[in-house]
Protein backbone atom coordinates (compact mmCIF):
# COMPACT_ATOMS: atom_id res chain seq x y z
CA UNK A 1 0.00 0.00 0.00
CA UNK A 2 1.11 3.56 -0.67
CA UNK A 3 -1.20 5.47 1.64
CA UNK A 4 -3.19 4.69 4.77
CA UNK A 5 -6.48 6.56 5.12
CA UNK A 6 -7.70 6.83 8.72
CA UNK A 7 -11.46 7.36 8.93
CA UNK A 8 -14.40 5.66 7.25
CA UNK A 9 -16.72 8.62 6.72
CA UNK A 10 -17.21 11.04 3.83
CA UNK A 11 -13.64 12.36 4.03
CA UNK A 12 -12.05 8.93 4.14
CA UNK A 13 -14.16 7.70 1.23
CA UNK A 14 -13.37 10.80 -0.85
CA UNK A 15 -9.66 10.37 -0.07
CA UNK A 16 -9.71 6.71 -1.11
CA UNK A 17 -11.41 7.54 -4.41
CA UNK A 18 -8.92 10.33 -5.17
CA UNK A 19 -5.92 8.13 -4.32
CA UNK A 20 -7.19 5.33 -6.57
CA UNK A 21 -7.72 7.81 -9.39
CA UNK A 22 -4.13 9.01 -8.86
CA UNK A 23 -2.81 5.49 -9.38
CA UNK A 24 -1.99 4.76 -5.75
CA UNK A 25 -2.90 1.76 -3.60
CA UNK A 26 -4.58 3.02 -0.42
CA UNK A 27 -6.07 1.13 2.50
CA UNK A 28 -8.92 2.73 4.42
CA UNK A 29 -9.16 2.01 8.15
CA UNK A 30 -12.54 2.79 9.70
CA UNK A 31 -13.48 2.28 13.35
CA UNK A 32 -17.19 1.64 12.72
CA UNK A 33 -18.70 -1.58 11.33
CA UNK A 34 -19.72 0.30 8.15
CA UNK A 35 -17.93 2.96 6.13
CA UNK A 36 -20.56 5.58 6.82
CA UNK A 37 -18.70 7.66 9.40
CA UNK A 38 -20.65 9.48 12.08
CA UNK A 39 -23.80 9.93 10.01
CA UNK A 40 -25.79 7.03 11.60
CA UNK A 41 -25.27 8.66 15.02
CA UNK A 42 -26.64 12.13 14.28
CA UNK A 43 -30.10 13.08 15.54
CA UNK A 44 -32.98 11.40 13.75
CA UNK A 45 -34.39 14.44 11.97
CA UNK A 46 -31.11 15.90 10.73
CA UNK A 47 -31.56 17.41 7.29
CA UNK A 48 -28.74 18.57 5.05
CA UNK A 49 -28.41 22.30 4.65
CA UNK A 50 -27.48 21.80 0.99
CA UNK A 51 -29.72 20.31 -1.74
CA UNK A 52 -28.91 16.89 -3.16
CA UNK A 53 -27.33 18.37 -6.31
CA UNK A 54 -24.68 20.02 -4.09
CA UNK A 55 -24.22 17.08 -1.70
CA UNK A 56 -22.25 14.52 -3.69
CA UNK A 57 -18.82 12.97 -3.44
CA UNK A 58 -16.74 12.64 -6.65
CA UNK A 59 -18.00 10.16 -9.20
CA UNK A 60 -21.46 9.46 -7.75
CA UNK A 61 -24.31 12.01 -7.88
CA UNK A 62 -26.73 11.99 -4.95
CA UNK A 63 -29.85 10.17 -6.19
CA UNK A 64 -33.40 11.46 -6.35
CA UNK A 65 -34.78 14.97 -6.75
CA UNK A 66 -31.69 17.18 -6.98
CA UNK A 67 -33.47 20.12 -5.34
CA UNK A 68 -34.58 18.32 -2.18
CA UNK A 69 -32.63 18.41 1.10
CA UNK A 70 -31.69 14.82 2.02
CA UNK A 71 -32.27 13.44 5.52
CA UNK A 72 -29.72 11.66 7.68
CA UNK A 73 -30.64 8.12 6.67
CA UNK A 74 -30.45 9.02 2.98
CA UNK A 75 -26.87 10.19 3.51
CA UNK A 76 -26.05 6.94 5.32
CA UNK A 77 -27.41 4.93 2.37
CA UNK A 78 -25.51 7.10 -0.10
CA UNK A 79 -22.18 6.64 1.72
CA UNK A 80 -22.77 2.90 2.01
CA UNK A 81 -23.28 2.66 -1.76
CA UNK A 82 -20.24 4.83 -2.33
CA UNK A 83 -18.12 2.43 -0.25
CA UNK A 84 -19.51 -0.53 -2.22
CA UNK A 85 -18.56 1.18 -5.46
CA UNK A 86 -15.01 1.71 -4.15
CA UNK A 87 -14.76 -1.97 -3.23
CA UNK A 88 -15.79 -2.87 -6.78
CA UNK A 89 -12.99 -0.63 -8.00
CA UNK A 90 -10.51 -2.64 -5.96
CA UNK A 91 -10.28 -0.45 -2.87
CA UNK A 92 -9.04 -2.04 0.36
CA UNK A 93 -11.52 -0.98 3.06
CA UNK A 94 -11.08 -2.35 6.59
CA UNK A 95 -14.03 -1.60 8.86
CA UNK A 96 -14.08 -2.21 12.66
CA UNK A 97 -10.42 -1.21 12.66
CA UNK A 98 -9.79 1.55 15.19
CA UNK A 99 -6.42 3.31 15.01
CA UNK A 100 -4.70 3.88 18.34
CA UNK A 101 -1.41 5.48 17.32
CA UNK A 102 0.73 6.58 14.39
CA UNK A 103 4.51 6.52 14.51
CA UNK A 104 7.27 7.15 12.03
CA UNK A 105 8.60 3.88 10.66
CA UNK A 106 10.91 2.38 8.10
CA UNK A 107 8.59 3.02 5.13
CA UNK A 108 7.45 6.35 6.46
CA UNK A 109 4.67 5.66 8.95
CA UNK A 110 3.56 2.77 11.14
CA UNK A 111 -0.16 2.87 11.95
CA UNK A 112 -1.17 0.74 14.94
CA UNK A 113 -4.73 -0.56 15.21
CA UNK A 114 -6.48 -1.52 18.44
CA UNK A 115 -6.59 -5.19 17.40
CA UNK A 116 -2.77 -5.32 17.31
CA UNK A 117 -2.39 -5.03 13.55
CA UNK A 118 0.25 -2.61 12.24
CA UNK A 119 0.09 -1.06 8.78
CA UNK A 120 3.05 0.69 7.15
CA UNK A 121 3.12 3.12 4.24
CA UNK A 122 4.95 6.27 3.12
CA UNK A 123 1.72 8.32 3.23
CA UNK A 124 -1.08 8.81 5.76
CA UNK A 125 -4.28 10.82 5.44
CA UNK A 126 -6.00 11.60 8.76
CA UNK A 127 -9.67 11.82 7.79
CA UNK A 128 -11.32 10.83 11.05
CA UNK A 129 -13.57 13.86 11.42
CA UNK A 130 -14.62 15.33 14.74
CA UNK A 131 -17.86 13.66 15.88
CA UNK A 132 -16.02 11.60 18.51
CA UNK A 133 -14.62 14.80 20.05
CA UNK A 134 -17.59 17.03 20.97
CA UNK A 135 -16.79 20.34 22.64
CA UNK A 136 -18.43 21.17 25.97
CA UNK A 137 -17.55 24.63 27.32
CA UNK A 138 -16.58 24.97 30.96
CA UNK A 139 -19.20 26.77 33.04
CA UNK A 140 -19.21 27.28 36.83
CA UNK A 141 -21.44 24.77 38.60
CA UNK A 142 -21.83 22.47 35.65
CA UNK A 143 -20.68 19.35 37.47
CA UNK A 144 -23.19 19.89 40.30
CA UNK A 145 -26.19 20.40 38.03
CA UNK A 146 -28.72 17.62 38.85
CA UNK A 147 -30.51 17.85 35.52
CA UNK A 148 -29.44 16.34 32.24
CA UNK A 149 -26.49 17.87 30.35
CA UNK A 150 -25.68 16.54 26.93
CA UNK A 151 -24.03 17.51 23.69
CA UNK A 152 -25.88 17.62 20.40
CA UNK A 153 -23.90 14.48 19.51
CA UNK A 154 -25.94 12.62 22.17
CA UNK A 155 -29.34 13.97 21.11
CA UNK A 156 -31.54 11.77 18.95
CA UNK A 157 -35.24 12.75 19.06
CA UNK A 158 -37.68 15.00 20.98
CA UNK A 159 -40.04 12.29 22.19
CA UNK A 160 -38.39 11.73 25.60
CA UNK A 161 -38.31 15.44 26.47
CA UNK A 162 -42.04 16.22 26.47
CA UNK A 163 -43.06 18.86 29.02
CA UNK A 164 -39.53 19.69 30.16
CA UNK A 165 -37.72 23.01 30.44
CA UNK A 166 -34.84 22.86 27.96
CA UNK A 167 -32.02 25.23 27.11
CA UNK A 168 -30.15 24.67 23.86
CA UNK A 169 -26.75 26.37 23.80
CA UNK A 170 -25.48 27.45 20.39
CA UNK A 171 -26.25 29.72 17.46
CA UNK A 172 -25.55 27.37 14.55
CA UNK A 173 -27.74 25.31 12.24
CA UNK A 174 -27.81 22.23 14.48
CA UNK A 175 -28.68 24.25 17.59
CA UNK A 176 -31.59 25.99 15.88
CA UNK A 177 -32.83 22.83 14.19
CA UNK A 178 -32.81 20.90 17.49
CA UNK A 179 -34.44 23.74 19.44
CA UNK A 180 -37.14 24.15 16.80
CA UNK A 181 -38.23 20.52 16.91
CA UNK A 182 -38.03 20.35 20.72
CA UNK A 183 -40.28 23.41 20.94
CA UNK A 184 -43.14 21.24 19.67
CA UNK A 185 -43.08 19.21 22.92
CA UNK A 186 -41.21 21.32 25.49
CA UNK A 187 -40.42 24.86 26.66
CA UNK A 188 -37.23 25.83 24.87
CA UNK A 189 -34.74 28.69 24.97
CA UNK A 190 -31.76 29.17 22.68
CA UNK A 191 -28.83 30.54 24.70
CA UNK A 192 -26.22 32.25 22.52
CA UNK A 193 -23.25 34.56 23.02
CA UNK A 194 -24.18 36.60 19.95
CA UNK A 195 -27.46 37.15 18.10
CA UNK A 196 -28.28 34.37 15.67
CA UNK A 197 -27.28 35.20 12.09
CA UNK A 198 -29.97 33.99 9.69
CA UNK A 199 -29.54 33.71 5.92
CA UNK A 200 -32.41 33.10 3.51
CA UNK A 201 -32.44 29.53 2.19
CA UNK A 202 -33.58 30.71 -1.28
CA UNK A 203 -32.46 34.26 -2.06
CA UNK A 204 -33.82 35.51 -5.40
CA UNK A 205 -35.67 32.24 -5.87
CA UNK A 206 -32.58 29.98 -5.96
CA UNK A 207 -31.10 27.91 -3.17
CA UNK A 208 -28.20 29.64 -1.42
CA UNK A 209 -25.82 26.89 -2.55
CA UNK A 210 -26.49 27.81 -6.17
CA UNK A 211 -25.15 31.28 -5.43
CA UNK A 212 -22.18 29.90 -3.47
CA UNK A 213 -21.26 27.83 -6.52
CA UNK A 214 -21.78 30.41 -9.28
CA UNK A 215 -20.01 33.19 -7.38
CA UNK A 216 -17.04 30.96 -6.60
CA UNK A 217 -17.37 31.48 -2.84
CA UNK A 218 -17.31 27.72 -2.22
CA UNK A 219 -13.77 27.66 -3.66
CA UNK A 220 -12.48 30.85 -2.04
CA UNK A 221 -8.94 30.19 -0.71
CA UNK A 222 -8.99 29.82 3.06
CA UNK A 223 -5.44 31.15 3.29
CA UNK A 224 -6.79 34.60 2.40
CA UNK A 225 -9.19 34.60 5.37
CA UNK A 226 -7.57 35.56 8.65
CA UNK A 227 -10.61 34.92 10.85
CA UNK A 228 -13.14 32.55 9.24
CA UNK A 229 -16.73 33.60 10.02
CA UNK A 230 -19.20 31.32 11.75
CA UNK A 231 -21.61 29.52 9.44
CA UNK A 232 -24.97 31.35 9.47
CA UNK A 233 -28.28 29.57 10.02
CA UNK A 234 -30.08 28.78 6.77
CA UNK A 235 -33.77 29.47 7.15
CA UNK A 236 -36.70 29.22 4.78
CA UNK A 237 -38.72 31.23 7.32
CA UNK A 238 -39.81 28.62 9.88
CA UNK A 239 -37.11 29.34 12.47
CA UNK A 240 -37.52 33.10 12.53
CA UNK A 241 -41.31 32.70 12.60
CA UNK A 242 -41.04 30.40 15.64
CA UNK A 243 -38.95 33.03 17.45
CA UNK A 244 -41.37 35.84 16.54
CA UNK A 245 -44.32 33.80 17.76
CA UNK A 246 -42.46 32.92 20.98
CA UNK A 247 -42.78 29.19 20.40
CA UNK A 248 -39.14 29.27 21.41
CA UNK A 249 -37.05 32.20 22.54
CA UNK A 250 -33.45 33.38 22.38
CA UNK A 251 -31.50 34.89 25.27
CA UNK A 252 -27.87 35.92 25.87
CA UNK A 253 -25.82 33.01 27.21
CA UNK A 254 -26.27 32.25 30.91
CA UNK A 255 -23.25 32.72 33.16
CA UNK A 256 -23.32 29.66 35.40
CA UNK A 257 -25.24 26.77 36.87
CA UNK A 258 -26.45 26.89 40.45
CA UNK A 259 -27.99 23.66 41.72
CA UNK A 260 -30.92 22.96 39.37
CA UNK A 261 -30.98 26.49 37.97
CA UNK A 262 -29.13 28.57 35.41
CA UNK A 263 -28.21 32.19 36.14
CA UNK A 264 -28.89 34.52 33.22
CA UNK A 265 -26.79 37.60 32.50
CA UNK A 266 -29.36 39.91 34.09
CA UNK A 267 -29.18 37.92 37.33
CA UNK A 268 -32.46 36.10 36.83
CA UNK A 269 -32.55 32.48 38.00
CA UNK A 270 -34.47 29.77 36.26
CA UNK A 271 -34.95 26.07 36.72
CA UNK A 272 -33.83 23.85 33.85
CA UNK A 273 -34.40 20.14 33.30
CA UNK A 274 -32.11 19.69 30.32
CA UNK A 275 -29.25 21.68 28.80
CA UNK A 276 -28.10 20.65 25.32
CA UNK A 277 -24.79 22.05 24.11
CA UNK A 278 -24.71 22.39 20.32
CA UNK A 279 -21.26 23.91 20.62
CA UNK A 280 -19.33 22.16 17.92
CA UNK A 281 -16.54 19.63 17.78
CA UNK A 282 -12.77 19.44 17.77
CA UNK A 283 -10.69 17.31 15.35
CA UNK A 284 -10.51 13.71 16.60
CA UNK A 285 -6.78 13.16 16.15
CA UNK A 286 -5.76 11.56 19.43
CA UNK A 287 -3.84 8.87 17.58
CA UNK A 288 -1.36 11.56 16.43
CA UNK A 289 -0.60 12.96 19.89
CA UNK A 290 2.70 11.07 20.35
CA UNK A 291 3.79 11.81 16.80
CA UNK A 292 4.25 15.50 17.55
CA UNK A 293 2.05 16.60 14.65
CA UNK A 294 -0.46 18.57 16.74
CA UNK A 295 -0.30 21.89 18.55
CA UNK A 296 -0.98 22.33 22.27
CA UNK A 297 -4.72 22.52 21.63
CA UNK A 298 -4.81 19.24 19.70
CA UNK A 299 -5.19 20.91 16.31
CA UNK A 300 -3.07 19.74 13.35
CA UNK A 301 -0.15 21.79 12.16
CA UNK A 302 -0.80 21.98 8.45
CA UNK A 303 -0.96 24.17 5.36
CA UNK A 304 -3.93 23.41 3.14
CA UNK A 305 -4.14 19.90 4.56
CA UNK A 306 -0.46 18.97 4.24
CA UNK A 307 1.36 18.48 7.52
CA UNK A 308 4.06 21.06 8.24
CA UNK A 309 5.76 18.67 10.66
CA UNK A 310 5.86 15.30 8.84
CA UNK A 311 6.24 14.88 5.05
CA UNK A 312 3.73 12.34 3.77
CA UNK A 313 1.15 13.14 6.44
CA UNK A 314 -2.04 14.92 5.36
CA UNK A 315 -5.44 15.86 6.75
CA UNK A 316 -8.85 15.88 5.13
CA UNK A 317 -12.23 17.22 6.23
CA UNK A 318 -11.03 20.05 8.48
CA UNK A 319 -13.10 23.22 8.69
CA UNK A 320 -11.72 25.86 6.31
CA UNK A 321 -8.90 23.50 5.32
CA UNK A 322 -8.61 24.97 1.84
CA UNK A 323 -12.02 26.58 1.21
CA UNK A 324 -15.27 27.37 3.07
CA UNK A 325 -16.69 24.02 1.87
CA UNK A 326 -13.75 21.82 2.89
CA UNK A 327 -15.62 19.84 5.53
CA UNK A 328 -18.79 19.29 3.50
CA UNK A 329 -19.98 16.58 1.15
CA UNK A 330 -19.83 19.02 -1.75
CA UNK A 331 -16.33 20.31 -1.02
CA UNK A 332 -14.25 17.50 0.45
CA UNK A 333 -13.72 15.85 -2.95
CA UNK A 334 -11.84 18.87 -4.30
CA UNK A 335 -9.51 18.81 -1.31
CA UNK A 336 -9.05 15.06 -1.68
CA UNK A 337 -7.94 15.40 -5.31
CA UNK A 338 -5.47 18.13 -4.40
CA UNK A 339 -3.92 16.05 -1.62
CA UNK A 340 -3.82 12.91 -3.78
CA UNK A 341 -1.72 14.67 -6.43
CA UNK A 342 0.77 15.84 -3.82
CA UNK A 343 0.92 12.52 -1.97
CA UNK A 344 1.42 10.67 -5.23
CA UNK A 345 4.67 12.54 -5.84
CA UNK A 346 5.79 11.85 -2.28
CA UNK A 347 4.88 8.14 -2.39
CA UNK A 348 6.45 7.54 -5.77
CA UNK A 349 9.65 9.17 -4.61
CA UNK A 350 9.73 6.89 -1.57
CA UNK A 351 8.90 3.87 -3.72
CA UNK A 352 11.56 4.53 -6.40
CA UNK A 353 14.66 3.30 -4.51
CA UNK A 354 12.89 0.03 -3.63
CA UNK A 355 11.68 -0.57 -7.19
CA UNK A 356 14.97 0.41 -8.69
Amino acid sequence: MDTIVIGGGQSGLAATRALLDAGLSPVLLGAAPRATGSWPHYYDSLTLFSPARYSSLPGMPFPGDPDRHPRRDEVVDYLSRYATDLLQRGADIRTSTRVDAVQTGGRGFAVHAADGTTFTAPGVIAASGSFASPHLPELPGREDFPGKILHAADYTAPTSYAGERIIVVGAGNSAVQIAHELAEVATVTLATREPIRFVAQRPLGRDLHFWLAVTGFDRFPARLVRDPPAVPVLDAGAYRRALRERRMDRRPMFTRFEHDQVIWQDGAREHADVVIFATGYRPDLRYLEKLGALDAGGHPRHAGGLSTTHPGLAYLGLEWQRTPSSNTLRGVGRDARSLARKLRAHCLARRAPVDG
